[in-house]
């Protein structure tokens, strides 16, 4: 059964064709915060896709959270997301 880092990875490269995908979990920084407690993991998400051109910071975002569905709802507690076209990553 896949983390739910992979899924997370996975989902976002079905949906946004990244260039450039880093997923990384910090959950066990968080033990006994109200969020993990309920099953809710932290994640630092860095993402590069053509899919962000011509899009604001706050759309790129939602873009995301569209993309996560549910995950955002029962898996995913706290997402801090760096997201780029390729030519801001460059």
């Amino acid at each position: 059964m896949p983390t739910r880092s992979e899924r997370i990875k996975s989902i976002l490269t079905a949906a946004l064709q990244p260039s450039f995908i880093e997923v990384l979990d910090d959950s066990q920084a968080h033990a006994g915060h109200e969020g993990a407690k309920s099953g809710g993991s932290h994640f630092y998400l860095t993402i590069v896709s053509t899919e962000f051109s011509q899009l604001s910071r706050i759309k790129r975002h939602q873009l995301i959270y569209a993309a996560l569905g549910d995950m955002m709802k029962t898996d995913i507690h706290a997402l801090s997301i760096k997201a780029f076209t390729p030519e801001e990553k460059n």
